[in-house]
């Protein structure tokens, strides 16, 4: 049974014109609410088991995010690969077995519950819908039936955005503000400056982020406001130092 507050949520998502006048941020805030969470993350399918993050509340979903990103594993990655919910009611305890890396910083989250549940229409896998909480716990019966109903009416709005007769259905086409735009400019520098595939310019991107101890966001931005320039592995060790024109 879906709950009153999630089912006016729901109704927004479902108008054929959209919900007009009311901001992604503010629809993700009061969802979050509905659902008795501290936070809450959206991510669609870019291809293959990559995504992108549209949608995020400030603090700790997105510290979360943040973390699985430079990390590159979680209960988000694991849920777009297997395409099954995946829950975490005690993420201390979890991660550890499940997220080696993630269950090393796990204590120090403002996270200590995350719930992931699959966008996906059949086989077709359109994104995750990713719940946290400061404090640990499973999710009554009445939350999880809000969850799923959420993520299926989010999966048709995204889906929504393209023209049926599209080939090739990416979702992300029509959005304008992707939450890691910063990443992908970043990692696109820094193939460039240090002469690797992007694959392996994110790698030395995450590895930087992880060892400094900052979010990999705040890295890419200093990185693409060229406050921050990284040296080949193995020059001075991989350390930084700032960015400095040449003549």
């Amino acid at each position: 049974m879906i709950s009153d507050a999630m089912a006016e949520i729901l109704d927004l998502l479902q108008a054929p014109e959209g919900p007009r006048g009311v901001a992604d941020a503010d629809i993700a805030s009061a969802a979050a609410d509905a659902l008795a969470m501290d936070g809450l993350a959206v991510s669609l399918v870019t291809g293959g088991d990559r995504t992108e993050l549209v949608w995020c509340t400030d603090g700790p979903a997105r510290e979360f995010q943040d973390l699985q990103l430079t990390l590159g594993e979680g209960p988000e990655p694991e849920a777009v690969r297997t395409g099954a919910m995946v829950w975490a009611p005690d993420l201390a305890q979890a991660g550890g077995r499940r997220w080696p890396a993630l269950g090393m910083e796990a204590p120090a989250l403002e996270a200590s519950a995350v719930f992931c549940f699959p966008m996906v229409i059949g086989a077709i896998k359109v994104g995750v819908l990713t719940a946290v909480r400061r404090t640990a716990g499973p999710l009554t019966e009445g939350q999880a039936d809000d969850a799923l109903a959420l993520a299926t009416a989010l999966t048709v709005r995204f889906l929504n955005r393209e023209a049926p007769q599209s080939e090739g259905l990416n979702p992300l086409d029509s959005l304008g503000d992707l939450q890691h735009a910063v990443v992908h400019q970043a990692t696109g520098m820094l193939s460039v400056q240090l002469a690797l595939s992007l694959p392996h310019a994110l790698l030395r991107l995450r590895a930087h982020a992880y060892s400094s101890g900052r979010s990999i966001t705040s890295i890419s931005k200093d990185i693409v406001d060229r406050r921050l320039r990284l040296d080949h592995p193995g020059n001075g060790e991989g350390a930084s130092e700032p960015f400095a024109d040449k003549d």
